[in-house]
């Protein structure tokens, strides 16, 4: 009882000291503002911050409830690994948020923009809007009020892995990691407030266990990695339905815009409710009614003042070759390029940048945008180029064109790769800068003009694709003088005047913007993007990557041309006095795999198909099949490139290349994967060629078309079944000169017997794929029999163990194994012991940017 009694009265003591110490107010909940941040730094602007130094808090200061502005975080300070993707500068994904009070709680509420009504009548737009789900980023609990303000803390929002840098590193598999508060913090010197921008750093630091390899590269203490993630809060462009608020623009599938699409379902039902605009900038001219005029904001794009000369010159010259097509849409000097200020904060909207950033390896550059989600107006461009990607553009040149004097370098050769390295610049700074003004790639463009009834011829007609160098045959040698293309492409103008022209006053647009698209199709000019090239199983045999030429065919003919010249020339001149001999690999790689892409090109011939992305009445041609005798050349080059002659590595280089030495360890995606270990594997290069050549050949989608084009067409194409048997004929020869090929004891014989076992391999894969046409299966069966009845000799004595079988060297395909391997298959198809042929080291990026959908996304 004298307990009870005793806890009774300490509670009455300390309850009035309780409440005492509970800031009051007008609503008996906070107090004053001004009160509470006395001594606190206070920084006006769009959003009032005061900086509390003695607790390292943000407080902000929240003047307008239900009122949407645009937040989204960035990487300021990246890690360095092209492939966990952490670059400088990496912008997150935006949001339209608000701030929403509820008694003494804040909350940061984004509405569903993805679900709309678009109508005058509340309770329609109401119905849509409490059917779909919103997302609350967090919640502040309110410490101070004054005349309809608050105050909240918002250093626990700003100290977070806003970024989701936790998630990169573990989906790279670079170990599992988690976000330390106990060193992360705010970073003043970019944390600042403008009038229509509030802007925030942090440092934050990541700390795991079993770093990957990724990190330890490129992390001085690999389990705790540390970068700074930066906080936009920006003012949205107000949309009052006045003639000054942005005018959306409908996309249209014929012509690239990448952009914003939503459903509205205000939307009659004869008409789809999904609504697609497209991302552009706000330009507007000063005088409507000219056929040219200024414009009254210009778009200037801003280069990073720490990329180094003469890289800095080229990219301001390639950046502002987007000046031409603006021209052409009737603006003049309305795209403008300038360094960015000394004083200027990259990460601040007001400025669209292109930036220089350095990793450890090559790697992608891409192009990305912050936009309105409501409207899609972007409201900041940003380019990421890496700066290691001009060394291998040099390198290429340096393969191709390379003449290093005994004495030192030869200024005479050293100037045209330079040359073409900086033009190779150029292009790539105008092909991201394109996706920053709302374009998608266009992998047609670089075989535009060539279609039935076209008006022009054009060539490249396009930066927006993925050229590769145009090496040209001058006699005995190369010649790059027309490398890359000078300028903007015939393709960007058209795409730019169907986002930018301004229509005078009473123009229908939509009729004026069809008007547009037709046009350019007459031209000779059309779009598909990287649904229709990226899969290597793709079948438009005129969109690809990485190539020239109007026909996939021919220019693989050339390029093989250019290849054997480069091979030819191949020295240890390549590479400069004083530099290990074994570094010659390097150079090596590119031209050796010289004609990589552009055999991708021509395999989309077989079984290809010509379309468009057409409209009902619009007059395109819609799908038509490559005609057969296209079909069957594409064919009889392909089986070229699985030639031995063409396979071999020449005498001379694989004299000129040594283990390495000490201290000179290659990146593993440089140099070509061997069987041999330190040493130089002379059938690496050969089986790594011609693995690729047979993957793309029959890439299971492309022989399901092979599988069924026949019958669709009456019987007049080229069928799976006389594919393969091509394909066996080609590289196995007849049974009788295949029996010499156990005693040929050449490095050729050698090449031969990886190319019957990789044949044989690859069939077999077909075989028991079960998620795979039957037809496919079936045709596939039928090559494998074919092999057993001509060439799989049943030996005298049959292997009998694994361990024998393991004895064979990697080229041994002799006829005894391809009848033991034979016999796997046919008595347990499920576990047949095949081993996939090595890998070419990586071609890309050797050239332009990032995969537009990828992940870490090139543009979006």
């Amino acid at each position: 009882m004298r307990k009870q009694v005793l806890f009774f009265y300490y509670l009455l003591l300390t309850i009035p000291c309780l409440v005492s110490a509970q800031p009051t107010s007008g609503t008996g909940t906070a107090g004053s503002i001004s009160t509470f941040t006395t001594g606190m730094e206070r920084n006006p602007g769009f959003m009032t911050y005061y900086w509390d130094a003695k607790k390292g808090k943000v407080w902000l200061e929240i003047a307008a409830f239900d009122t949407e502005f645009l937040y989204y975080p960035t990487l300021a300070q990246g890690v360095g690994s092209n492939d966990i993707g952490l670059d400088r500068g990496r912008l997150g994904q935006e949001h339209v948020v608000k701030f929403q009070r509820s008694g003494p709680k804040v909350l940061l509420i984004e509405p569903n923009y993805a679900y709309r009504a678009i109508t005058n009548d509340p309770l329609e737009r109401k119905a849509v809007e409490e059917s779909f789900a919103k997302s609350v980023h967090a919640g502040f609990d309110i410490v101070a009020e004054e005349n309809g303000r608050v105050l909240v803390d918002l250093t626990p929002f700003l100290l977070q892995d806003a970024v989701g840098a936790v998630q990169a590193i573990s989906r790279t598999r670079q170990g599992s990691f988690k976000f330390d508060p106990t060193r992360s913090t705010l970073y003043l010197a970019r944390t600042k407030a403008f009038p229509q921008n509030t802007e925030f750093e942090t440092i934050i630091t990541l700390t795991g266990d079993n770093p990957g390899a990724y990190l330890r590269e490129v992390v001085p203490t690999p389990s705790a990695v540390t970068m700074h993630q930066h906080h936009s809060f920006v003012q949205l462009p107000v949309l009052d339905g006045s003639d000054k608020s942005y005018k959306p623009r409908v996309f249209d599938p014929r012509i690239g815009y990448g952009g914003i699409e939503y459903f509205d379902y205000a939307t009659p039902v004869n008409q789809p409710i999904m609504k697609r605009y497209i991302s552009r900038h706000r330009l507007e001219k000063k005088d409507p009614s000219a056929a040219v005029s200024e414009a009254v904001k210009p778009i200037v794009y801003y280069i990073d003042p720490g990329t180094p000369e003469p890289i800095r010159s080229a990219l301001m010259e390639g950046t502002a070759w987007w000046n031409q097509a603006f021209e052409a849409a009737g603006y003049k000097d309305a795209f403008q390029v300038k360094l960015l200020p000394a004083d200027a904060d990259p990460m601040d909207i007001r400025y669209n940048l292109v930036q220089w950033v350095h990793r450890s390896t090559r790697g992608w550059s891409y192009g990305g945008s912050i936009s309105d989600p409501r409207t899609g107006e972007i409201l900041k461009g940003k380019v990421t180029l890496g700066s290691l990607r001009v060394r291998q553009d040099y390198l290429i040149a340096q393969g191709l064109i390379g003449n290093f004097a005994a004495t030192g370098q030869d200024s005479s050769q050293t100037d045209p790769m330079m040359t073409m390295s900086l033009e190779r610049l150029r292009q790539l700074a105008a092909h991201e800068v394109g996706h920053t003004l709302g374009l998608p790639h266009n992998y047609i463009a670089s075989t535009e003009g060539s279609a039935p009834g076209a008006t022009e011829r054009f060539g490249r007609a396009s930066v927006m694709d993925y050229p590769t160098m145009v090496a040209k045959i001058k006699g005995a040698s190369i010649d790059l003088s027309d490398a890359y293309a000078k300028g903007i492409g015939a393709y960007d103008k058209w795409s730019i005047r169907y986002g930018y022209e301004q229509f005078p006053k009473g123009t229908n647009e939509k009729q004026a913007l069809d008007k547009l698209v037709n046009d350019m199709h007459k031209a000779g000019l059309t779009f598909l993007t990287d649904q229709d090239a990226r899969p290597e199983g793709s079948s438009h045999p005129r969109t690809h990557l990485w190539d020239n030429g109007a026909n996939a065919v021919d220019e693989l003919k050339r390029v093989m041309d250019v290849r054997k010249i480069a091979l030819a020339n191949f020295t240890e001149k390549k590479i400069t006095v004083g530099a290990p001999m074994a570094t010659l690999e390097e150079v090596f790689v590119p031209m050796y795999m010289f004609h990589r892409y552009q055999v991708e090109a021509a395999a989309k011939v077989l079984g290809g198909q010509t379309y468009t992305n057409a409209l009902r009445g619009d007059g395109q041609a819609v799908l038509a099949t490559v005609p057969a005798e296209e079909q069957n050349r594409a064919l009889g080059v392909l089986l070229s490139t699985l030639n031995p002659g063409f396979l071999a590595v020449p005498q001379a280089v694989l004299n000129l290349i040594p283990p390495r030495p000490f201290r000179y360890d290659p990146n593993p995606r440089e140099v070509f994967k061997r069987h041999t270990g330190i040493t130089f594997d002379p059938l690496g290069p050969p089986e790594a060629a011609a693995g690729m050549t047979l993957r793309l050949m029959l890439n299971p989608e492309r022989c399901a078309r092979l599988a069924s084009q026949r019958w669709i067409v009456n019987g007049q194409l080229p069928s799976l079944d006389q594919v393969i048997d091509q394909l066996i004929t080609s590289t196995y020869g007849s049974p009788q000169s295949y029996r010499q090929t156990k005693k040929d004891a050449t490095y050729d014989g050698a090449i031969r017997r990886m190319l019957h076992r990789k044949v044989l391999e690859n069939l077999m894969q077909l075989a028991v794929d079960k998620e795979l046409d039957g037809a496919v299966r079936a045709s596939a069966h039928e090559g494998i029999m074919r092999i057993k009845s001509q060439y799989a000799v049943e030996p005298t004595v049959r292997l009998p163990t694994r361990e024998t079988l393991n004895r064979e060297t990697s080229s041994g395909a002799t006829p005894d194994y391809l009848y033991w391997l034979i016999g796997q298959y046919e008595t347990n198809p499920s576990s047949i012991p095949v081993m996939a042929a090595l890998a070419p080291p990586d071609g890309a990026p050797i050239d332009p940017g990032q995969e537009w959908l990828s992940p870490d996304c090139d543009w979006k």
